[in-house]
């Protein structure tokens, strides 16, 4: 299906990003702070709204 070669540089490819996202994310760590305080209601709500869905979807 895929080679060997092919894997190790998904596998790299990977590690690389995710080690990109956490220095970036570190970095802007307090605008985050600074400018996002209230997201997590909205994550909260939408997560909520989403399980509403498939309660009704569910009972249905």
């Amino acid at each position: 299906m895929f080679s060997q070669g092919q894997l190790i540089f998904s596998g790299l490819f990977v590690l690389a990003f995710v080690i990109f996202m956490v220095i970036s994310y570190r970095k802007d760590k307090k605008l985050h702070k600074k400018y996002y305080k209230g997201s997590i209601f909205v994550l909260v709500a939408f997560i909520c709204f989403i399980a509403l869905l498939f309660v009704i979807k569910s009972v249905r």
